[in-house]
């Protein structure tokens, strides 16, 4: 072995484009339907002033990897610290014997892969010619989840809201220049959208059922911990769901928050995005179905973007090998 790789975000970033991803991550969530993965795993710590979370998970071909992700979410960090709000890593072993193969910076895949599972999500369960997006929430998970939108839907008008009317102005004014059709900020969730994507640290429900539209694909992206919640408990009721993983959405998604409000049982829930892909279940049925894709983010995303970001490393000669054993 010629020991274990190490890589930057900045040599991470370099390493693949956007359809490299929407290809791992959809080929991940087809094998993890069709038996071909180690059984993903979740986990939250609690931390003062945040938290920890831990992803993990294996694919069994074509390389048998196994990943784990730790991210540390501390959301006052760049107001206090003037350091990112979310940082962390993955380590990337072959699942075989063991061996850490890499560690890379955890933020760039992070990004991209989640961003990518909205896009394989859209294309199965947004209407075809969907031409309007809501983005909610304006980070960096706000700017890849629009594009990810725009590389799968044809758009023609984007919205953008955020608790900073500044905020949006600000990403609704890059986004146009980027994207080459009109992106606009708002101060209320009233404008008609055919897809919406709520990807924000919110603790409260702000998407509400009466905001939404029949026929609307909503990518629920930010809930990703238990006392999460972006979406009204009576629109996950009123609407057909499908999850990255239900073992998950029950857990920490917007789903548990319908649940424990004992407006739906887990067999409200339609299925996963992987049987979907792999032709065992049916994604939209007809024009007027609103769809929520309760995406909490998995363990399956982050080994099949890392294992191909570990490949790509291997293939250009980027990183820095460091012997963990010596």
């Amino acid at each position: 072995m010629q020991g274990t790789l190490i890589l930057s975000r900045s040599e991470v970033a370099v390493l693949a484009d956007f359809p490299a991803y929407v290809a791992a991550v959809e080929s991940a969530f087809r094998a993890h339907s069709e038996g071909r993965t180690l059984p993903p795993q979740l986990m939250h710590v609690d931390a003062t002033g945040g938290e920890f979370h831990i992803k993990a998970g294996g694919l069994l071909d074509p390389d048998p990897r196994f990943a784990i992700k730790i991210n540390g979410s501390f959301f006052q960090n760049r107001a206090r610290h003037n350091m990112p709000n979310i940082q962390g890593a993955i380590l990337v072993s072959d699942s075989s014997h063991g061996y850490p193969l890499c560690i890379m910076d955890s933020m760039e895949v992070t990004i991209q892969r989640t961003g990518a599972a909205t896009a394989v999500a859209a294309k199965y369960f947004a209407r075809p010619d969907s031409e309007t997006a809501t983005i909610c929430g304006v980070g960096n998970q706000g700017r890849i989840q629009l594009k990810a939108l725009a590389a799968t839907l044809p758009l023609r008008r984007a919205f953008a809201w955020d608790l900073s009317f500044e905020r949006a102005q600000a990403f609704a004014a890059a986004m146009t220049a980027e994207l080459n059709f009109p992106v606009t900020a708002v101060e209320s969730l009233s404008a008609p959208s055919d897809v919406i994507v709520t990807c924000t640290p919110a603790k409260k429900a702000f998407l509400m059922a009466d905001a939404v539209g029949p026929g609307t694909f909503i990518a629920a992206v930010g809930c990703d911990s238990p006392d999460k919640q972006e979406l009204d408990p009576r629109l996950i009721a009123q609407s057909t769901v499908f999850a990255d993983l239900i073992d998950q959405i029950v857990r920490v998604g917007d789903t548990h928050h319908a649940i424990s409000a004992r407006l739906i049982t887990r067999d409200h829930i339609s299925g996963e995005l992987g049987e979907v892909i792999s032709g065992r279940k049916t994604g939209r049925n007809h024009r007027d179905e609103t769809i929520v894709f309760d995406s909490t983010g998995t363990a399956l995303q982050d080994v099949a973007a890392a294992s191909m970001i570990y490949a790509a490393a291997r293939r250009s000669g980027v990183g820095t090998f460091i012997d963990l054993a010596s």
